[in-house]
């Protein structure tokens, strides 16, 4: 047997930035060095960030990718660091003729191996997702190797993100030829109860690879997605050897006993499985084994728990937005009802309570608690306030023009989407919406009114869990986060009833039914994409089912229009969910 000491970088890339990209590189592998790694391994795409969508399409950028790669191979050696081989993602091309159905460019999501100031080989994802939020069939061409390297006497094999989770292909092929690691590159961005599925698939691909795997996965807030980390080495029998935290940079390095290779260098074709042949590259980096050496315990970072791994997710993607676009603070309308109170107390704990500005803007139809319950937020977190009553604005416009019901509640919503937007543009700040998966699948909102704003919190969260998230945050908290208060969110804000209070005596529950109803049919219409009928076989009541497809349908066209917002569930209204706008199907009981 072998030993090898392998650093897993689970790193948190800008799309885009190859500089300070590269100069990440460079840091953490003298960290992995400066701790005895023999290798170190980095994310899937690190070096262009991901997902980098049409980008990829410009030839200019993917010549800037695979400038980064040289650079970075030839910095690591100037840099005292060549002797450590580094493994990472970056955007490559395919060289095929150009041909109709093919990517422009025929680019390649690509993993290269650097070593000694130059880079040794590539590869590329054999399997291309294109599901949920995956559309790599219109970005990517596939690869066709699989570069097995000696390493201190142990094959090593490297293959992409999405090979380990489909049947056939590079895992296949690694059954076949042998080797004593599979290193597995990954930008799998999180959803919930994804890391359960995440360590039976290791353990599963590292049984019939017949080795043992290591699982490197992105961690960081991009648009959208939040990739939540939980990097995963384990055994060839499938057994959990090392974890990583959630949610978190982390330098994970783990100590492995491997058996030495055999084989022969070479190239040898392999039936992948799936109807492809995949090309199986060995070659010798170092043969000799490393001296024996104590190893260092291994590490398993302890699990969150459902919700809280939740609210973690939607603080990172918060954090994640407002850095990595600029911002340097953030403002929201704050209601003293619990849609705003969580989203303020999130971007508490995503950038500090200092950076966190708040607008109360009462009108005639706000109740005292409203406004008490939000003046008790700003004492409990500490974030800057202001009241900005906006009555005399509403009755303004109503002396010019003739409004009533839901027009005149609308104009209150737009007043306030127009106030924020303004002290937006007059100091910079980034609006935060406040609007719930709830509201936005029933259409429960207010077209540049409440939907007025550029990042959307808690949008993939149903009402249900809205309230659960924070009553979890008033007893729970990491220590990651930036807000330091006890119980951040006032009891009142929790337990009252909800009212939108744009008319007298308002409550949600006169145009919705109760939101423990509504959100279970919500998850099965919209998560599951069950029709009417399959819904009233899983025990819907019928009339509600109706309205409520009705209501979800007719509300497309504001959803398409809705800010962007962490994904937290198997399908949020974005990326996972394409409707058409003008569209005359309808659901039939």
């Amino acid at each position: 047997m072998g030993q090898l000491r392998i650093a897993l970088a689970q790193t948190n890339p800008v799309v885009g930035d190859f500089a300070a990209n590269t100069a990440k590189l460079i840091e953490w592998s003298r960290e992995a060095a400066s701790q005895g790694a023999h290798l170190a391994v980095f994310t899937e795409m690190f070096l262009t960030g991901y997902p980098v969508e049409d980008l990829v399409l410009r030839a200019s950028f993917v010549e800037a990718s695979i400038a980064a790669l040289e650079s970075a191979a030839t910095e690591l050696a100037e840099a005292g660091l060549g002797s450590l081989p580094v493994v990472v993602g970056y955007v490559d091309r395919a060289g095929l003729a150009p041909r109709v159905g093919q990517p422009k460019g025929a680019p390649l999501d690509a993993v290269a191996l650097l070593h000694e100031g130059r880079v040794v080989t590539r590869s590329a994802k054999h399997h291309l997702p294109n599901y949920g939020v995956f559309d790599e069939f219109r970005y990517f061409v596939r690869g066709d190797r699989l570069p097995i390297f000696r390493l201190h006497g142990v094959d090593v094999a490297i293959a992409v993100c999405e090979d380990l989770w489909q049947q056939g292909g590079p895992v296949s092929v690694v059954g076949q030829a042998g080797a004593g690691l599979l290193i597995v590159p990954n930008a799998s961005p999180y959803e919930r109860e994804k890391d359960d599925a995440r360590l039976r698939l290791c353990a599963e691909r590292a049984r019939e690879a017949g080795c043992a795997l290591v699982y490197c996965n992105a961690v960081g807030g991009q648009d959208e997605l939040v990739f939540d980390g939980d990097s995963i080495v384990v055994s060839a029998t499938g057994e959990l050897v090392a974890r990583a935290g959630q949610f978190q940079e982390e330098l994970l390095v783990v100590d492995l006993d491997l058996p030495e290779g055999t084989a022969e260098p070479g190239r040898t074709p392999f039936d992948a499985g799936d109807g492809s042949t995949i090309t199986v590259d060995r070659f010798v980096l170092s043969s000799e084994p490393v001296p024996a050496y104590p190893p260092n315990p291994p590490a398993i970072a302890p699990r969150m728990d459902d919700v809280g791994e939740v609210y973690a997710a939607l603080v990172l993607g918060v954090r994640d937005y407002v850095a990595k676009n600029g911002f340097d603070s953030v403002i929201l309308g704050l209601s003293g009802g619990i849609d705003s109170a969580l989203t303020a107390t999130i971007a508490s704990d995503a950038i500090g309570p200092s950076r966190v500005n708040v607008i109360l803007m009462p009108s005639r139809y706000s109740s005292d608690h409203s406004i008490t319950d939000a003046e008790e937020l700003v004492r409990r977190q500490g974030v800057t306030s202001q009241i900005v009553p906006v009555g005399d604005i509403v009755e303004a416009f109503e002396k010019e023009i003739s409004i009533s019901g839901l027009a005149a509640e609308n104009l209150q919503a737009r007043v306030r989407g127009m106030l924020l937007m303004s002290l937006s543009n007059q100091h910079g700040h980034l609006v935060l919406t406040t609007g719930n998966k709830s509201e936005l699948a029933t259409g429960y909102s207010t077209l540049y009114g409440d939907s007025a704003g550029g990042y959307a919190p808690i949008k993939d969260v149903l009402k249900t869990m809205v309230w659960e998230l924070s009553r979890w945050r008033n007893t729970h908290s990491y220590d990651w986060f930036m807000l330091d208060a006890a119980e951040p969110i006032p009891a009142n804000s929790i337990t009252k009833e909800p009212s939108a209070e744009l008319r007298p005596d308002q409550r949600d529950t006169d145009s919705l039914p109760p939101y423990e109803i509504l959100d279970r049919l919500l998850d099965d219409y919209v998560e599951k994409d069950m029709g009417s009928a399959e819904l009233i076989a899983a025990g819907h009541d019928p009339a509600l089912v109706a309205r409520v497809i009705r209501l979800v349908d007719l509300a497309e066209y504001k959803r398409r229009q809705y800010p962007p917002g962490p994904k937290i569930t198997p399908k949020n209204f974005g990326r996972d969910r394409r409707l058409p706008i003008t569209n005359r199907w309808r659901e039939t009981l």
